[in-house]
C-alpha cells in the first residue's frame, strides 16, 4: 500500500471518530502528507506561437489560447504560457488534463465582457448544481492542473461589466440591465427547492436547470468542476465576475501565494465546495465578500449531494477587506469536518469577522473539528469568532432541516478592535451549538464584550481577556 493511499484511508476514517475539543497535531500532519501535487509533462507551448496576439480581438484569442491547452493536453501535458509584459484579450477557456497555465511577471489574460462567448456548461452556483455561463478558466473532470506565474489574470468585473447583474444600484445596476435577482436566481433556488434534475431521463440537459446571459448570473473567475491534483500558485487574479476561485467537488486542491484583489458584489476569494484535501497558504486576501468560504452545496441540493468539504489547511494568509477571513457557510448542507486554520495575519475597518459560521435550518448538514489558532487581528468591524444558525431568515425554503455545529476551537487569537469578542446566535428550541472553545485569546477595543442568544452546551471559556478583563470560565 502506497504512503498516500495509506493516508487517504486514513483521513477516510476520521468521521468515525469523535471530535476532540483541542487542536489535533496528528490529523493536522495527516491531512497535509496526504494532498498530491499535480505533475505535468515536459511539453511547452506559448499562446503567441498558436496565433495569440496583443492586438487581436476576444474571439481571436480565445480560439488560440484553446488551440494551445489542447494541443499541450494531447502531447502528454506540460505548461502553456502566456509570455511576460503582454496582455492578451480572451473570452472562457477550458483547462484539459495535465496542463499548466503560466501567466509570465507582467503578462496579464484579460477576459471580455461579450456574455456571447461563455459557452454553457456544467458548473454550482450559490450551492446549486446547473448549466451556466463558463468561468473565466473552466475545468471539468481533469487531473493534473494548474495555474502559476507572477502575472495576473483579470475578469474585467466592474460597474459597467458584470457586476450590475448582481441588481444593486450601487455596483452600477439600472432598469433595462439584466439583473440575477430578476432572472435566473429565484428560478434556480426554486428547482432547489423542488427537487428539478440536472438532466432529463434521456441525460440531456434540463432545460430548467440551464441558464443563460438573459438570467444574469454571473461567472467565476475560476472554476474547477470535480477536479483532482490542482496547484494554483503566484498570480493576481483580479475583479472577478463573481466569486473568485472555486473548486467544486475536487480533490487535492493546493493555492499558494495567490493574491485575492476583488471588490466586487459576491466577490469571495476562495470557496472550496464539496472539496477534500486543501491546502491554502502564503496568500493575501482583499475582497468584497468573504475571503475564504468553505461551502458544500445549499439546502435540498447539498443534502442530496452529501459531500461534506473536509480535510482543509489555511497557514500565514493574510486578509484585509471581507466579510469573514475564514467561514463555512453559508450554502453547507453537505456538512464540514476537519478544518485547521493558523498563524494568518487579519486587519481592516472593513474586515467584518475574523472566523465565522452561518447557517440555518433550511441547510442541515454537520459543521465539527473547526480549528483556528495563532491569529492576530488590527480590527473587525463586527466579531472575532461568529456562529450564527439563523442567517438569512427571510430565505424562502422548506426549514424542516436543523444544523448543527459542534467542536470547534479558537485559541491564541489576538484582536485590537472589535464590536463583540463571540457573538453565537444559536436557535431557541433545539441545542445545536455545543462544545466551543475559546482559550489563551486576547481582544482588546471590544465595544459591546461577548454575546450568546439561543440554546448552546459546552461553550468553554479559559484565559479569555476581553479589555484587559479576564473573563470567567463558563
Amino acid at each position: 500500500m502506497t504512503r498516500h493511499l495509506l493516508l487517504s484511508l486514513l483521513l477516510s476514517l476520521t468521521p468515525l471518530f469523535s471530535f476532540a475539543s483541542q487542536w489535533d497535531d496528528a490529523l493536522y500532519h495527516q491531512i497535509e502528507q496526504s494532498i498530491q501535487s499535480p505533475q505535468f509533462g515536459s511539453h511547452t507551448v506559448v499562446i503567441t506561437r498558436m496565433g495569440a496576439k496583443p492586438s487581436a480581438t476576444a474571439v481571436h484569442n480565445q480560439r488560440a489560447i484553446q488551440r494551445a491547452i489542447d494541443r499541450c493536453s494531447r502531447k502528454g501535458g506540460g505548461r502553456v504560457i502566456v509570455p511576460a509584459g503582454k496582455t492578451f484579450l480572451t473570452g472562457a477557456i477550458q483547462l484539459k488534463s495535465g496542463v499548466c497555465l503560466v501567466i509570465e511577471e507582467g503578462a496579464v489574460l484579460r477576459f471580455a465582457f461579450q456574455p456571447e462567448i461563455y459557452p454553457i456548461v456544467e458548473t454550482s452556483w450559490e450551492g446549486l448544481d446547473c448549466y451556466n455561463l463558463s468561468p473565466c478558466i473552466y475545468a471539468f473532470k481533469a487531473t493534473d492542473i494548474g495555474i502559476s506565474g507572477k502575472g495576473t489574470i483579470d475578469g474585467s468585473g466592474t460597474r459597467e461589466t458584470w457586476w450590475p447583474w448582481c441588481g444593486a444600484e450601487r455596483y452600477g445596476w439600472k432598469p433595462g440591465i439584466v439583473s440575477q435577482s430578476q432572472g435566473g436566481r429565484k428560478r434556480l433556488l426554486q428547482n432547489g427547492e423542488d427537487g428539478v434534475p440536472m438532466c432529463d431521463e434521456a441525460g440531456q440537459r434540463n432545460p430548467l436547470r440551464t441558464f443563460t446571459p438573459a438570467d444574469g448570473m454571473r461567472p467565476q473567475l475560476i472554476g474547477l468542476n470535480q477536479c483532482q491534483r490542482i496547484r494554483i500558485e503566484g498570480v493576481t487574479l483580479l475583479r472577478s465576475p463573481f466569486w473568485v476561485l472555486h473548486p467544486l467537488k475536487c480533490t487535492d486542491v493546493h493555492v499558494q501565494n495567490v493574491h485575492f484583489e476583488n471588490d466586487g458584489p459576491n466577490g469571495d476569494g476562495c470557496d472550496p465546495e464539496s472539496c477534500n484535501r486543501v491546502l491554502i497558504e502564503d496568500c493575501l486576501f482583499n475582497t468584497g465578500d468573504d475571503c475564504i468560504a468553505i461551502k458544500s452545496g445549499r439546502n435540498a441540493d447539498g443534502r442530496l449531494r452529501n459531500m461534506p468539504s473536509q480535510n482543509i489547511i489555511v497557514r500565514r494568509c493574510v486578509m484585509k477587506n471581507g466579510h469573514g477571513g475564514v467561514v463555512i457557510g453559508s450554502e453547507i448542507s453537505g456538512g464540514c469536518r476537519n478544518v485547521f486554520a493558523h498563524d494568518c495575519e487579519m486587519d481592516s475597518p472593513a474586515l467584518e469577522r475574523v472566523l465565522r459560521i452561518k447557517t440555518n435550518t433550511c441547510r442541515g448538514g454537520v459543521v465539527e473539528g473547526i480549528h483556528m489558532r495563532d491569529i492576530r487581528v488590527g480590527q473587525c468591524r463586527e466579531a472575532v469568532l461568529k456562529i450564527n444558525l439563523n442567517y438569512e431568515p427571510r430565505e424562502q425554503c422548506c426549514r424542516d432541516y436543523p444544523p448543527t455545529v459542534r467542536d470547534v476551537v479558537m485559541e491564541n487569537v489576538t484582536c485590537q478592535r472589535s464590536r463583540y469578542g463571540v457573538l453565537i446566535t444559536g436557535l431557541e428550541d433545539s441545542t445545536l451549538v455545543s462544545d466551543v472553545e475559546v482559550k489563551n485569546c486576547r481582544f482588546d477595543g471590544v465595544e459591546r464584550g461577548n454575546s450568546i442568544t439561543g440554546k448552546t452546551r459546552a461553550i468553554r471559556i479559559q484565559d479569555l481577556y476581553v479589555n484587559g478583563k479576564l473573563v470567567k470560565a463558563e
